[in-house]
């Protein structure tokens, strides 16, 4: 497997530690759970990439290789998977990851930005894919552009991004109200639920405009790829909100909602006092483990074709 990276990195970063431990709180059960519904993604991600025999495949902040070793699977090991990231700690991972499965030589590891793809040349692959990658992208127009150069004519382009402005909506939400609230007012659970959601997300319209995983829409999304170049374009929008699943509250304090937010156990280790966590866990853990806590997502499913003519 050829590699473009350092040859050697812990597993150390934000990134890393969030796919391996906060994503799913290190419970067996749950992990097990979210499998399953990110197999569902990648499937739907490599439906609208329709890949061919022998196809050579991008797949663009790979992570654990989620979407590229489920392509070597449906396609039979008869594809070339270049897989990108810009941490060298989850390439690390993903090459270590490809070892086990048996198709390191169908694989080639690339440490490079999404913004400019640098290291790979113009009109070269058949198909590129992200998932939950763009969003974490400052300058998105830039990536598609990108995405667009390096694919052949005719490539095809397939991403399932997540859509968090309604999270960040509802901590400017949740900020309004305290702004406007009754000083005599007592209830002492609004500014808590404030300083958690704030912490994970942006809580004001200027830090919502600013910050790249909430100043987008889909529509946004589609304008992006149709100014890069793109044609052929479907996009849908999934909202999907879980049915009751109860998890341990052990649980739900090691998993942060994306690998740029805190966990909910750091952010009441440095903003609440003990009072406070004793109050909030009192209100909050019944609803947690008997499964009443509601749980939504919406995600961006875009696919496209670079145009076989100028």
């Amino acid at each position: 497997m050829q590699m473009t990276a350092p040859e050697s990195a812990a597993i150390s970063d934000h990134w890393a530690i969030w796919l391996l431990h906060q994503r799913h709180g290190d419970d067996a059960i749950y992990r097990t759970h979210l499998h399953a519904r990110l197999q569902h993604y990648a499937d739907r991600v490599l439906d609208a990439a329709k890949l061919a025999h022998g196809a050579r495949l991008l797949d663009i902040g790979t992570g654990d290789g989620l979407v590229a070793f489920r392509a070597l699977e449906r396609m039979k090991n008869q594809l070339a998977v270049t897989m990108a990231d810009t941490s060298v700690s989850i390439l690390r991972l993903a090459e270590g990851l490809a070892r086990q499965r048996g198709v390191a030589r169908h694989c080639r590891l690339l440490q490079t930005d999404a913004q400019d793809l640098a290291l790979i040349e113009d009109g070269t692959l058949d198909a590129v894919t992200t998932r939950s990658v763009l969003a974490y992208v400052p300058d998105k127009p830039a990536a598609f552009r990108a995405m667009y150069r390096v694919l052949k004519p005719g490539g095809r382009l397939s991403i399932a991004e997540p859509v968090m402005r309604d999270d960040a909506l509802n901590a400017i939400a949740l900020r309004a109200v305290l702004d406007r609230r009754d000083p005599d007012n007592e209830d002492q659970l609004l500014p808590l639920l404030h300083r958690w959601k704030s912490a994970q997300y942006p809580d004001s319209t200027e830090r919502l405009e600013e910050t790249p995983m909430t100043n987008y829409t889909e529509r946004d999304l589609l304008r992006f790829a149709q100014n890069a170049g793109f044609g052929d374009l479907d996009l849908q929008l999934h909202i999907h909100v879980d049915p009751p699943r109860p998890i341990t509250w052990q649980t739900f304090l090691k998993i942060s909602p994306h690998p740029l937010a805190p966990t909910l156990s750091a952010v009441m280790d440095k903003r609440f006092s003990e009072p406070e966590k004793s109050f909030f866990e009192s209100v909050l853990r019944p609803a947690i483990e008997s499964g009443n806590y509601p749980s939504s997502e919406r995600m961006v499913y875009l696919s496209a074709t670079k145009p076989a003519y100028n």
